[in-house]
């Protein structure tokens, strides 16, 4: 179990934007932009790996949950980063899948690898 089940079960407390019976959204505890909230499915999957084709509609619902939440807030015109780490190298920390929405001020561009 991760932390991010752990807040679906209501284990844990968060700061929860949105939630239907697909997925969970939540503000992140150490925010990387003025909006840093991170989309999660309830389905478990512990990479983007491990999405089998046939649930690719998984990945969809997160964007789009997203892109709506970016507007219901007021940045979708302005600009927003949507990211999904994998695995180690990729700086995925906690192995449920999930994405991360960054917006509310200029982001500016990823640093050298």
């Amino acid at each position: 179990m991760t932390i991010f089940h752990a807040i679906i079960d209501r284990k844990i407390p968060a700061d929860i934007v949105y939630e239907d019976e697909r997925l969970i959204a939540f503000r992140d505890i150490a925010p990387q932009a003025p909006v840093h909230v991170l989309f999660v499915p309830k389905q478990d999957f512990a990479t983007l790996n491990d999405v089998p084709e046939d649930a690719a509609i998984v990945i969809g619902r997160l964007a789009t949950a997203a892109a709506r939440y970016a507007k219901a807030q007021g940045f979708a015109e302005s600009g927003y980063r949507i990211v999904m780490n994998c695995n180690g190298d990729g700086g995925q920390t906690v192995f449920q899948i999930h994405l991360h929405l960054l917006g509310g001020a200029p982001l500016g561009h990823f640093g050298t690898p």
